[in-house]
């Protein structure tokens, strides 16, 4: 399972980078297209961004601070990963979906000193998002998830094995 995590790491990351390079490339000369729509109503736009900050746009101009930064969390998002394996593959795919994420829009901030977006979310005004930023969307409703419906259960198994390995121990004795 580790080395499945591992793959898909290295997929999600080089297509995250294929549609950056795509945005580059293709989108920046021309700014803004249309994407997805129907009839007069827009649900995406692709839309070239250069963002230098992190989320909506926060921490603007902290280059190396939110190198750092992304980089403890990609060391710290794998140590988790390997760990959570252990617990469930649920978790473990999650994390690696963050870590994904991370290395997806940490290659752009080494390389260009921003992150390239490219997605536009038309019927909310909402921020311009990328493959990178849609794995740790989804990580993060997934470990929501997790917690709030996965691991009580496993902790509930847990406690009842321990019961029940108890009363097996005082019935032998």
């Amino acid at each position: 399972m580790a080395i499945i995590l591992v793959v898909l790491i290295a997929v999600l990351v080089a297509a995250d980078q294929l549609v950056k390079h795509w945005a580059v490339v293709s989108l920046k000369p021309v700014g803004s297209m249309d994407f997805i729509h129907f009839g007069d109503f827009k649900v995406f736009d692709l839309t070239y961004l250069e963002n230098d900050g992190a989320i909506f746009g926060s921490m603007s101009g902290q280059r190396w601070f939110l190198i750092g930064f992304t980089l403890l969390i990609i060391v710290l998002g794998l140590a988790g990963m390997f760990w959570a394996l252990k617990r469930s593959k649920f978790l473990a795919f999650s994390i690696m979906l963050f870590v994904a994420g991370g290395i997806g829009n940490f290659i752009d901030r080494f390389r260009y000193g921003y992150v390239v977006d490219m997605f536009e979310f038309k019927p909310f005004h909402f921020a311009i998002f990328n493959v990178a930023d849609i794995c740790v969307t989804f990580a993060f409703i997934f470990v929501i998830v997790y917690m709030v419906f996965i691991d009580p259960k496993i902790e509930k198994a847990k406690k009842a094995a321990k019961l029940e390995a108890e009363k097996t121990k005082s019935g032998n004795e």
